[in-house]
């Protein structure tokens, strides 16, 4: 009987064992450079009717799937302005044993047109919905491809701050200047072998080009990655984060070999920023430490983003913004989601905010360009006397409620609806804060006042969830 007992205890704790989770990860990447001759490819970004002419640096595709052993994640980062949840649920039905699947666009201004608004004028898109169509089935061959590559692994995170290579060009100045990285390992691998892959999140919009660029271009991201690469012999994978505000790599000082100052719309800065952010890369890499990425915890929520912009309402009229609106009812989360052409009364945007824990890592993936004091809980306290709402409750940050050892922030993450921006700092009626002549850049590519209070109280709602 004692012996019976034995060998029951010895199964189980054998079967206890058999079922903790291990980490496994693999990486894919693809060229989405679009074919230039055959028809105009509108660039994304600037202005409208600004046509490419040339391919200088391809602009890739990054896949990164993830696998605690019972969940499977896949992360997918596109050199593009921006990609619809329509599009991504178009991926999603044709993938197999994903639980949870993001692309997150690297907000890329110097790329093709994919969200609509930069086409021959104003009223016409510059979609190419063949090019869309090729974006979708790339992504699906790329997440089968590093599901395929998976390997068991560990994982070491670090992080380091770059001030210096972000400007704030809207006040008040608050920058979210942290990159993360995260550096996977094969299982039992020795110390000096070379990494599967790395990762790394950075928070700016890669603008370097301007806008008189007119060749296709990553931009800095294509630099960063290519440097980092180089460095490590592996496949480098670069996700955005928090770009609103607007943090942009535009009037970043920087200077060449010769000492000499480099100038925006040049590729020569272009590059010069791409290696520079690539070496905070390496200073995250140096400082990184051991990280547990399991179990994983995966909470989505898809909402109704009321739309107030009259622009948007507009584009979508013209067909510029060819996406589904909905009849609004003052619901965030309604019990039918009905479809609406009329434009004329309340509508709302169909979206999804999600909430990643990875082990000692949780990450925030929110659908747009929030602005750092969202994040960071930085939202002006007193407000400006010039704002619009100054009376507006401040929304909850969304790395507040995080208490992993480890944060990140992934932006444009399975959609693209604008700034984010805090309701006390909303300033599109005289008069202009901070005393202004005009009012700053923001609120006309925001879906509206309340979208911020939408984003992040949905997330807070997440993360007070119960465990899944």
């Amino acid at each position: 009987m004692k012996r019976l007992v034995c060998m029951l205890l010895l199964l189980s704790s054998s079967s206890l064992q058999a079922a903790e989770p291990q980490l496994a990860v693999g990486f894919a990447e693809a060229d989405i450079s679009p074919t230039l001759g055959k028809k105009p490819v509108y660039m994304a970004g600037f202005g409208t009717n600004r046509t490419a002419t040339k391919i200088h640096d391809p602009i890739m595709a990054r896949a990164v799937v993830l696998t605690d052993g019972t969940k499977t994640l896949a992360l997918v980062a596109v050199d593009l302005v921006g990609f619809f949840l329509p599009q991504v649920e178009n991926i999603r039905k044709e993938l197999k044993g994903v639980d949870h699947l993001i692309v997150s666009s690297t907000h890329n201004h110097e790329g093709p047109d994919t969200v609509g608004l930069w086409g021959a004028s104003p009223f016409q898109s510059g979609v190419d919905a063949e090019y869309v169509k090729r974006i979708e089935q790339t992504v699906i061959k790329l997440v089968g491809t590093a599901t395929k590559a998976m390997v068991p692994a560990t994982a070491k995170i670090g992080s380091a701050h770059a001030p210096e290579l972000i400007t704030d060009n809207r006040l008040p100045v608050v920058k979210h200047d942290e990159l993360v990285a995260i550096r996977f390992d094969a299982l039992n691998s020795a110390k000096s072998a070379k990494p599967l892959g790395v990762l790394i999140q950075w928070n700016c919009h890669p603008e370097t080009l301007d806008d008189k660029n007119r060749e296709i271009t990553a931009d800095f991201v294509g630099y960063a990655a290519s440097h980092l690469k180089k460095k490590h012999d592996c496949p480098v994978a670069y996700f955005t984060g928090t770009v609103g505000g607007l943090m942009t790599s535009l009037k970043v000082p920087l200077k060449n070999t010769k000492g000499e100052n480099l100038n925006d719309g040049t590729f020569e800065k272009a590059e010069a920023f791409g290696h520079a952010l690539g070496q905070v890369a390496e200073k995250a890499l140096t400082a990184s430490v051991d990280a547990t990425l399991v179990p994983f915890d995966l909470r989505v929520q898809t909402i109704l983003v009321p739309v107030e912009n009259g622009l948007y309402k507009l584009a979508k009229t013209a067909g510029v913004l060819n996406r589904p609106m909905y009849v609004w009812t003052d619901s965030t989360t309604p019990k039918d989601w009905k479809e609406t052409v009329d434009v004329t009364k309340p509508v709302g945007v169909k979206t999804e905010v999600s909430y990643l824990k990875l082990g000692e890592l949780d990450i925030a993936a929110v659908p747009g360009e929030i602005y750092p004091e969202l994040v960071l809980g930085k939202v002006q306290d007193p407000p400006d006397a010039g704002a619009d709402f100054p009376d507006a409750p401040i929304e909850p940050a969304l790395y507040s409620p995080l208490k992993g050892k480890f944060k990140m922030i992934l932006g444009l993450a399975n959609d693209e609806l604008g700034y984010f921006i805090p309701k006390r700092q909303w300033d599109a009626e005289k008069p202009y804060c901070y005393k202004l002549k005009s009012s700053q850049y923001g609120e006309v590519n925001s879906c509206g006042p309340d979208t911020a209070m939408v984003i992040c109280d949905t997330f807070r709602k997440l993360t007070e969830a119960p465990k899944k």
